[in-house]
């Protein structure tokens, strides 16, 4: 497996949504800033985007993709591996509607269920169920939007569906574009975009996979010896993403009660954080999740073993320094990339605080999304969900301990010490079972990959002291200044970590051998 390839073809458009997203995030921050409105569109994106994760990405590639893979690489080949998702799909439509139905006549309860911080502001909680109604049938689209993805991932053909989210990205931009006007009509116009931005993505992942030689029929749902097997690996999994997505629901009913504007802090801080998270953590968890699957399929558990080594060291390679700048030049970065219009330069402030405590949980993150395919691949679902259930009392625990006396801060700190535990316990179970072990040489290679860090930590705190107010000045001013950031802490970095050990540089020069040869 060339696990690099793999990696940048996911990580590589999921850049391209990125940067749409990011575009995104600069101008609602510009036309709608930490206003109540925003607040409000935040919780009702949040919602279909935390069954998203329930229903869709997590759990349902962590039972699909091992066993459509089994079919798909034994005796009955692509003919029983279509049959399989034929029988799967004819369950997953009804489940969706009915589950869409409910939430949409019972969304005020819902609603004040999550974030009955804003129950005293009958304008604002109005508000806010009415933007929920048009975000919900987002649920049941990305949910389908997952189902092909997971044929195509499976099918090793990953650009589809790392490209798709783009398309959303696009959608919400076209709406800040058409209605500027900020208020409840930008929140309106942005909901809407939502939903929309799921029809585009539904529309390329079905045409990906029928262009691939999958065209499912539908079906009468069928309790087939497949979909009873389906259920058995799912339901655990989804009970696991279920403690961790609750988990996230807890956080936004404590964020509802934090001061106006709190919602659009921690939403500005994530974008900054989920994109090394996304690029590196996500596409490598996606990436190695069918490949182990096969090894371990053929019986070869040293080679499973291996490829998670090795996307830990690449994780590890490109993830470290994301982290360390992150907590670093959180407050540049922030008010270069938001500060303006209706975001104020205390928004700016108050967010950058948040994204340097975020990130320090930044590293744990994308190592759970390394280490739970070593966990799905053998189709034991049911460890994550105990693990995730400690962390959610972990996490309540921590919110009524922080809150309190740090504010949104406390909730940012409880975000990264739950991250860092989940996956201390992750790692300690897959490594007594004697599946995966970080061996000594990846210790000591991520011991330098950390060594480099701290030498690019030094050169990001010279270029900020050196331009100063550059972060929040004029458009080229703010370019010129996150390209100095990103191109010094990126030549800094790499380059002492090749000269120290930090990656592997035989490697690294066979590859610009290969490219001189060119």
């Amino acid at each position: 497996m060339n696990l690099v390839k793999s990696m940048g073809t996911i990580g590589g458009l999921t850049m391209v949504s990125r940067v749409f997203g990011f575009a995104r995030e600069m101008l609602m921050s510009r036309i709608m800033g930490a206003s109540g409105e925003a607040d409000a569109f935040l919780v009702a994106f949040r919602l279909p985007n935390t069954f998203r994760r329930l229903f869709g990405e997590g759990a349902f590639s962590a039972g699909f993709v091992p066993l459509f893979s089994q079919r798909f690489h034994g005796p009955g080949g692509m003919e029983e591996a279509k049959k399989f998702s034929e029988e799967v799909l004819a369950f997953f439509i009804p489940t969706l509607l009915a589950f869409t139905l409910i939430f949409e006549i019972a969304m005020p309860a819902f609603v004040w269920a999550i974030a009955s911080g804003y129950a005293d502001e009958p304008q604002k909680f109005e508000l806010t169920v009415f933007l929920s109604r048009i975000t919900f049938p987002y649920l049941l689209l990305i949910s389908l939007v997952s189902f092909f993805s997971g044929i195509l991932n499976s099918l090793t053909k990953f650009a589809a569906a790392a490209f798709a989210p783009a398309l959303l990205n696009v959608a919400m931009l076209i709406a800040l574009l058409v209605v500027p006007t900020g208020g409840a009509a930008s929140a309106t116009a942005l909901a809407i975009g939502v939903t929309a931005g799921g029809f585009l993505q539904l529309a390329l992942l079905w045409n990906s996979a029928r262009r691939a030689g999958v065209s499912l029929a539908l079906r009468k749902p069928r309790m087939t010896p497949g979909v009873k097997q389906f259920f058995v690996v799912v339901i655990p999994a989804t009970l696991g993403a279920g403690v961790y997505q609750i988990s996230q629901l807890i956080d936004t009913f404590f964020a509802t009660r934090l001061p106006e504007g709190s919602m659009s802090y921690l939403n500005y801080s994530d974008r900054l954080n989920q994109l090394p998270l996304s690029v590196i953590g996500t596409a490598l968890g996606t990436a190695i999740l069918p490949h182990i699957s096969r090894f371990i399929a053929k019986g070869e558990p040293e080679e499973a073993a291996k490829v998670q080594g090795n996307a830990v060291d690449l994780s590890m390679l490109l993830c470290l320094p994301a982290a360390l700048a992150l907590a670093v030049v959180a407050g540049p970065l922030v008010a270069a990339l938001f500060q303006g219009g209706k975001f104020t330069a205390n928004d700016a402030y108050i967010t950058g605080n948040v994204l340097a405590i975020i990130a320090s949980g930044l590293p744990a993150y994308v190592l759970v999304k390394v280490i739970t395919p070593g966990f799905y691949a053998r189709e034991d679902t049911k460890t994550p969900v105990k693990t995730a259930g400690v962390v959610l009392l972990a996490n309540i625990a921590l919110n009524f301990a922080l809150i309190p006396s740090f504010g949104i801060y406390g909730l940012a700190a409880a975000i990264s010490l739950c991250s860092w535990l989940n996956c201390v316990m992750l790692y300690v179970i897959l490594s007594k079972r004697g599946h995966f072990r970080i061996q000594p040489w990846l210790w000591g290679r991520i011991a330098r990959q950390f060594a480099a860090g701290l030498a690019m930590v030094a050169a990001l705190a010279g270029v900020r002291m050196l331009l100063g107010d550059w972060f929040a000045g004029s458009v080229a001013e703010r370019l010129a200044g996150v390209l100095a950031l990103v191109g010094t802490g990126g030549a800094v970095y790499f380059l002492v970590a090749f000269l120290i050990g930090g990656m592997d540089r035989d490697a690294i020069l066979v590859l610009m051998r290969k490219k001189k040869a060119v």
